[in-house]
């Protein structure tokens, strides 16, 4: 018998300075059996990064052909596709051809610089990918945060993220051509 996603529910509040985007959303989570809590509030993060009113979560783990989240404009055009983890360059350049922007939030230690090292040359190329990267002891702090039901606050300024108590720098791997 297959192990069911358990059901995480949160309530995030987002005030994003650096873009301008204020926003509530009730988000319900399904977390897959083979993901862990830094995986999960990864996602959340990114969720919080990219707040949109359209955006959502993908089936991402148990689907090839959905990312972690998503933003479909109401014309069905993805406007955002973003993976979270080290995914690779085919899935990679299949999001690129199918979205106007493509993110992929990276998380961990010597996994993230192995995966970096063999993929940023192949990723070059595209110019609507950003890759940003989340260190080990940001995820864990992230991970701590994981409940079943959670009501998060997160604050952007100044490319930092203030969630619940944790202040998280992503850095910036690859960004588009400004």
């Amino acid at each position: 018998m297959a192990l069911k996603s358990t059901i995480f529910k949160a309530e995030l509040n987002i005030a994003d300075l650096d873009r301008g985007y204020f926003g509530e959303h009730a988000l319900t989570i399904a977390r897959h059996p083979s993901e862990t809590d830094e995986r999960m509030m990864v996602r959340v993060l990114a969720f919080a990064l990219h707040g949109a009113p359209d955006l959502s979560f993908g089936k991402g783990i148990s689907n090839d052909d959905e990312p972690a989240l998503w933003e479909i404009d109401p014309g069905g055009i993805i406007q955002r596709w973003v993976e979270v983890g080290q995914p690779d360059e085919e899935r990679i350049r299949k999001a690129c051809a199918r979205a106007e922007a493509v993110t992929v939030l990276t998380y961990g230690a010597r996994a993230v610089d192995v995966w970096w090292q063999q993929a940023r040359d192949k990723l070059s190329r595209f110019s609507n990918l950003t890759v940003l990267r989340i260190t080990a002891e940001e995820g864990a702090a992230l991970a701590a945060l994981a409940e079943r039901n959670m009501r998060l606050a997160c604050t952007i300024q100044e490319g930092t993220v203030y969630l619940e108590g944790c202040e998280l720098s992503p850095q910036i791997l690859m960004a588009p051509a400004a």
